[in-house]
C-alpha cells in the first residue's frame, strides 16, 4: 500500500477546500470500498480527507419526504421506521448489499461513490481503461457474467456494485453537494454517467465536490415498492440482476410505475421506457413483459469465455414481472 497523509478536517466547507486545492487528495467514510482499493493498488491517493465526523448522521423530516446525512450508517438507514414504512424499496435494498459488519461501516455517500468496476479493475496487473484511460478493456473477450448489457461501449462494460442508488433512482432522489462555489443538489440521474471514451470517471462531480446528503421526495407509490436482488449466493454477492420498483394499479389499470435496475450498466439504470409502456396499461404479466421488452430492446450483451452474459436478459424480465406481479396483488 503506498503511503498517505490523513486528515481529520474541522467542518465540510474545510474538507472542499482541502481537497479540492489536492488532485491527489480523496475523500474516506465508512472506507468499505476505498480501503479495499487502497490494499489492492487500484487507488493510490497521498491524501486522505476523514469526514465522517463532518457530515450528517441523521435521517431528518423534510417537508414530508426525509433528508439522510452523508454519514449515516447503512445499517441505520434501513432500520429508520419512517423508511422502512414509507420507502420500502430503500430498506430492501439496504439489506440486500455486503454484509451486516459492512452495512454497520459504509456511509450513505460512501455508498452513493461506490467504483464502478469488475474483477479486472481490481487486478492492476491487466489492462484496464478505468485505472488507466487507453489501457484497454480486459473484460471484452474475457470473463463476463457480471458485466453490463445496458449503457456499455467499447471501452467499459463493467456494472455499478450498488444496490442503495438502484432504489434511489426509482424513488428520483437529488444528492446535495458541496464545491469550492458552494451548494447544490444533482438529480440522482445525473449523478452517474455512462462510461464513453471516458470510463475513468464514474461521475459527474467535480474533484473536491463533497456528498452532503440525499433528499427523498414526497411520494406516495413509494410506499407500495419493492426490491428484488438475483445473484450467485444468498448474500455478500454483487447482483447479476436487480429490480427497483413501485407501482400504482387502480381499477386494474396501472397508473403509475417507477423502475429501475441494477446490475446491467455502469450506473442505476432509470427503466423510462418500461415506465411508459405500463402507464394506462391493464395489470397483467403480458403487460409486464411488453414494459420489459421495451427497455431492453437497447439490450447489447457480451460475449466472453465463459459464455457471456446474455442471460442476463431473460432474467432481468422474468425478475420484473414477477415484482410487478406482487405489487399489483398488494394493490388489491
Amino acid at each position: 500500500m503506498k503511503p498517505f497523509r490523513y486528515q481529520v478536517p474541522g467542518d465540510a466547507v474545510a474538507a472542499v477546500q482541502t481537497v479540492s486545492a489536492d488532485p491527489d487528495a480523496a475523500y474516506l467514510g465508512g472506507g468499505t470500498n476505498l480501503v479495499d482499493h487502497l490494499k489492492l493498488g487500484v487507488a493510490t491517493p497521498g491524501l486522505l480527507v476523514d469526514v465522517t465526523s463532518s457530515t450528517s448522521d441523521a435521517v431528518e423530516e423534510d417537508g414530508g419526504g426525509l433528508r439522510i446525512g452523508a454519514a449515516v450508517r447503512n445499517s441505520d438507514l434501513a432500520a429508520d421506521r419512517r423508511v422502512r414504512a414509507r420507502y420500502p424499496v430503500l430498506a430492501q435494498a439496504l439489506l440486500a448489499g455486503a454484509s451486516g459488519q459492512l452495512r454497520n461501516m459504509a456511509t450513505t455517500g460512501g455508498n452513493l461513490l461506490q467504483r464502478t468496476g469488475c474483477v479486472y479493475f481490481q487486478d492492476v496487473t491487466t489492462p484496464c481503461n478505468k485505472r488507466s484511460p487507453g489501457a484497454g478493456c480486459s473484460a471484452i473477450g474475457g470473463y463476463t457474467r457480471q458485466h453490463a448489457i445496458l449503457g456499455a461501449s467499447e471501452h467499459c462494460v463493467a456494472t455499478h456494485p450498488s444496490d442503495m442508488a438502484v432504489a434511489l433512482a426509482a424513488l428520483g432522489a437529488q444528492v446535495r453537494v458541496l464545491g469550492p462555489g458552494g451548494e447544490r443538489l444533482v438529480p440522482i440521474g445525473e449523478l452517474y454517467r455512462l462510461p464513453g471514451d471516458d470510463p475513468s470517471r464514474d461521475t459527474t462531480l467535480a474533484h473536491g465536490e463533497l456528498i452532503l446528503g440525499v433528499d427523498l421526495p414526497v411520494s406516495p407509490i413509494a410506499a407500495r415498492s419493492r426490491y428484488r436482488k438475483v445473484r450467485d449466493r444468498a448474500s455478500y454477492a454483487f447482483a447479476l440482476v436487480s429490480v427497483a420498483a413501485a407501482l400504482e394499479v387502480d381499477g386494474g389499470v396501472v397508473r403509475d410505475a417507477r423502475i429501475a435496475f441494477g446490475g446491467v450498466a455502469h450506473a442505476p439504470w432509470r427503466a423510462r421506457a418500461a415506465e411508459d409502456a405500463l402507464r394506462g396499461a391493464t395489470a397483467s404479466d403480458e403487460a409486464y413483459r411488453a414494459a420489459a421488452d421495451a427497455e431492453l430492446a437497447a439490450a447489447e450483451p457480451v460475449p466472453g469465455l465463459d459464455g457471456g452474459n446474455a442471460f442476463k436478459i431473460p432474467l432481468l424480465r422474468r425478475t420484473l414481472v414477477s415484482v410487478l406481479r406482487e405489487l399489483a396483488v398488494e394493490e388489491v
